[in-house]
């Protein structure tokens, strides 16, 4: 039965239920004679009949103390934490009009000097404290009712059986997969044993690299993600419960089943005593200290695509930072080699389109004139993009540009890709007409990854929502971005989408909300009043 099922009964239909227990089932009766007594007590120590504090409750009586009620409408407040790789972030959202009350940001600054040239970590036990000031200091201005939170997606933490960390957070950029094995790489050797690309940076090839090696750290008992980490250390838990978007996320998952491809996991040698337990839903960790729930964390990714989008049927959601990704609810669609399908819920995916070099080729062509202006003797101490966003906009509709490919860092399927600018002639050839030539490039990138999703069976999307801080701060790339796909692109009105995304996830998970589409509706767009 379910705890909050069981806590409905009356203290005789518990003994009752005790009594229809297996008597060799010691576990299950000990478990309910503990839900029976306990039940009333709070984690701050003020419930009764025995005023026990969260240190004194087993995790399944936490679980369920009633520390208040969780509050609906009115006055409600959500904590959304984004465990981000340079930066952790964090917002209340105010669960009756969709504002934010807060925003605030601290820099991850938990990286680790590296061991060796591949290796990219990052203190988990730094992540977590950090991350626990940044609630502490927001549950002091206000009284929170649950709490969400996502992380950096691929990196894998070690845990001991008490949950405490016993290795570093090997991150995403963790070189460690590509690394010679054999004729090729650990990450070629995993897919010549398995049949299954997983690539380097993805904790399965990172778990892979410590199996071979015999590097798994003693005393491990389970792997995590960072997110999943720092929910253990906010509720206590000793073991990690993963969201299947997280799971997905390190490779070797079986997306049909909606857990760990168990079968491709032994062949590859590596066992599954460390892998933890996945859900595909809306589920509670526990309660933090003060007896606000915690949800199951989530991956960034979906925790982006969540917050951005009040409506997720039909919407393409475009995000440029330093990289770019489209992505939209799969609906038929299919993976291939440039589109992933990710894990939202148990019973839904979207499919992601990536760009190695999103943003940062306007980053590019920023420095690129930088130093043509140092060579003629000019000194630009401050950057150069209100400058090329004006000249960008004034000439975008030109007729005749350069035509400018951005993939300057290759892509997923081919590392070794480089892009280009042809096209080149007497009547385009400045910086004005270079940087409206990108512009279109770049929105062109994003276009032929969303053509891509559509040949793989995706439906049309009916709207566009633009993400992310080269989508918000160039008007021009905006104007790019509607001309690639015919469409009037919509900024979201937060600015942190994934802290928002989690918050969001908790009033789902905590049960405020009846759905994730309908705590969604909370969401505004720039120009919209609340």
């Amino acid at each position: 039965m379910k705890n909050a099922a069981i806590m409905r009964l009356p203290l005789g239909a518990l003994a009752a239920a005790m009594n229809l227990i297996n008597p060799e089932a010691v576990h299950c009766r000990e478990q309910i004679r503990d839900w029976a007594f306990f039940y009333r007590e709070k984690l701050n120590g003020r419930g009764y009949p025995f005023h026990i504090d969260a240190a004194g409750l087993s995790m399944d009586v936490r679980s369920i103390a009633p520390a208040g009620p969780i509050k609906r409408g009115r006055g409600m407040k959500l904590l959304g934490l984004d465990l981000g790789t340079t930066t952790l972030s964090a917002v209340v959202l105010d669960g009756d009009t969709g504002a934010l009350l807060k925003t605030l940001n601290v820099p991850n600054g938990a990286y680790m000097t590296p061991r060796a040239p591949y290796e990219r970590i990052q203190d988990a036990d730094a992540i977590a404290r950090r991350a626990e000031a940044l609630v502490e200091a927001l549950k002091e201005e206000y009284a929170i009712d649950a709490i969400g939170l996502d992380g950096q997606m691929h990196g894998i933490v070690y845990v001991n059986a008490r949950g405490e960390a016993v290795s570093p957070l090997f991150t995403w950029q963790d070189g460690r997969g590509g690394e010679r094995f054999g004729s090729g790489s650990y990450a070629g050797a995993l897919y010549d044993r398995c049949s299954a690309h997983v690539a380097t940076g993805y904790g399965m090839a990172t778990h892979f690299w410590h199996t071979v090696n015999s590097c798994v750290p003693r005393g491990a008992a389970a792997i995590c993600t960072i997110g999943d980490y720092v929910g253990m250390r906010l509720t206590g838990r000793a073991e990690p419960l993963m969201h299947v978007s997280n799971a997905a996320s390190l490779g070797l998952f079986d997306e049909r089943a909606g857990n760990w491809n168990f079968a491709a996991i032994e062949r590859a040698g590596m066992g599954t005593g460390l892998l933890p337990r996945v859900t595909g839903g809306y589920e509670l960790l526990g309660r933090d200290s003060g007896g606000a729930p915690v949800a199951c964390g989530i991956g960034d990714n979906q925790a982006s695509f969540i917050g951005a989008l009040r409506d997720m049927e039909g919407t393409l959601l475009v995000n440029l930072g330093t990289g770019g990704q489209v992505s939209m609810l799969s609906g038929g669609a299919s993976a291939t080699e440039e589109l992933e399908l990710r894990p939202l819920t148990g019973d839904r995916s979207i499919i992601v389109g990536s760009a190695l070099c999103g943003g940062r080729a306007y980053a590019l062509l920023e420095g690129f004139l930088r130093s043509c202006a140092a060579l003629a003797g000019y000194d630009c101490p401050d950057a150069l993009y209100e400058e090329m966003n004006r000249a960008g906009l004034e000439h975008l509709r030109d007729a005749s540009l350069p035509r400018v490919d951005p993939r300057f860092n290759g892509t997923r399927a081919d590392p070794a890709l480089r892009g280009s600018v042809c096209g080149i002639g007497t009547d385009n050839f400045d910086a004005p007409r270079l940087i409206a030539g990108t512009l279109l490039g770049m929105a062109g990138q994003m276009r032929g990854l969303y053509d891509a999703m559509l040949a793989a069976g995706a439906s049309p999307a009916r709207r566009l929502v633009g993400s992310g801080n080269a989508v918000r701060r160039n008007p021009a790339l905006r104007r790019a971005l509607e001309g690639a796909f015919g469409m009037k692109m919509r900024l979201s009105a937060h600015r942190e989408e994934a802290a928002l995304g989690a918050a969001l996830f908790a009033m789902t998970a905590a049960g405020v909300a009846p759905s994730l589409e309908a705590a969604q509706r909370l969401i505004r767009y720039e120009g919209e009043r609340p």
